[in-house]
């Protein structure tokens, strides 16, 4: 373990932004953005391309100078002192720069290096790490021989060599196969559990579903922040699942139904928002009673994340 202070003093909050911006020429990224990080928790960030994840991760590492704002992580003023934060901090962009032509075992030594972890704490974190990640048999393996899953485990362990307190992962399991992305979040409920706290930007409602509270963005800015339980509530109206064929005839008459507020497609089956479910199944029953349509199911049932999302989205547009 390195050797620097990375206590979060008791009650503060470990990551803090007051309208924190970020324009690139005629382009607003990030717009006037208030979030607050409890020290421990698993924080997602949710929203679709181009909502600001990324831009928002950067200036927190101090890898990005905001263009106006404030920043505080670890109790550092981030836009002051940049370079002072990083070492209480790991970052694991979307493109983590492993060396394909370095084992993994060289990896994780070439980033123990990079932070001045001494050897004897490096030898002691590297064997956790490569324990944890399932990794200790590919130790002397070309990381470029390694498998897309594998590659992110042994990023996120080069993230995590020097011990950070803070940890921030940008979309850390896209493309990676099921099996991969459960062994990455084992790896991350046990970071939780050593008191790290974890910033995690995800396109995956279920992953966002696995933090302790997630801020829906889009547009630079953060629609609503809460509990996953606490978002579902916060949806206007009921939703109805429908399981239906043909899908994109049935899809259509929804859509033209003057109760649907919206309909979504969720695997083979169809989710609509209306305003009253108990009022408003009938009206739907009926439009999909014709000849060429065939109804298996149609029932009322709580909304996801992704169906919350949705509707928020549309009601700011």
């Amino acid at each position: 373990m390195a050797t620097h202070d990375r206590t979060i003093q008791d009650g503060a909050p470990a990551i803090r932004a007051r309208g924190l911006r970020k324009s690139f020429d005629e382009i607003t990224a990030v717009d006037g953005l208030e979030l607050e990080v409890r020290a421990g928790e698993i924080f997602g960030l949710v929203g679709p391309d181009g909502a600001g994840k990324t831009t928002t991760l950067r200036m927190l590492c101090g890898i990005l100078d905001p263009s106006g704002g404030e920043a505080e992580v670890a109790g550092i003023d981030v836009i002051r002192h940049p370079e002072a934060v990083k070492p209480l901090i790991g970052y694991m962009p979307q493109r983590f720069s492993l060396y394909g032509d370095l084992t993994v075992g060289e990896n994780l030594r070439f980033f123990a290096n990079i932070y001045r972890v001494s050897k004897a704490d490096r030898l002691a974190r590297e064997q956790t790490l490569l324990d944890a990640s399932r990794m200790a048999p590919f130790r002397d393996r070309l990381a470029q021989h390694l498998s897309g899953g594998m590659k992110q485990k042994l990023a996120l362990a080069c993230t995590l060599i020097h011990t950070p307190s803070v940890l921030f992962l940008d979309e850390p399991t896209t493309g990676v196969d099921p099996v991969s992305r459960r062994d990455f979040w084992k790896i991350l409920y046990t970071l939780v559990k050593e008191g790290v706290t974890l910033v995690v930007s995800t396109p995956y409602m279920d992953e966002a579903e696995r933090c302790n509270r997630v801020a829906l963005m889009a547009k630079g800015r953060v629609l609503l922040c809460d509990t996953p339980d606490a978002l579902r509530t916060r949806m206007r109206g009921d939703m109805l699942e429908i399981l239906a064929e043909p899908q994109r005839r049935v899809r259509d008459l929804l859509a033209a139904l003057p109760a649907v507020q919206n309909v979504q497609v969720f695997g083979d089956r169809l989710h609509i928002r209306v305003a009253d479910a108990a009022r408003d199944e009938a009206a739907v029953a009926a439009a999909l009673h014709v000849p060429e349509v065939t109804v298996t199911s149609i029932r009322r049932v709580v909304p996801s994340l992704e169906d919350v999302f949705i509707s928020i989205v549309s009601e700011d547009a």
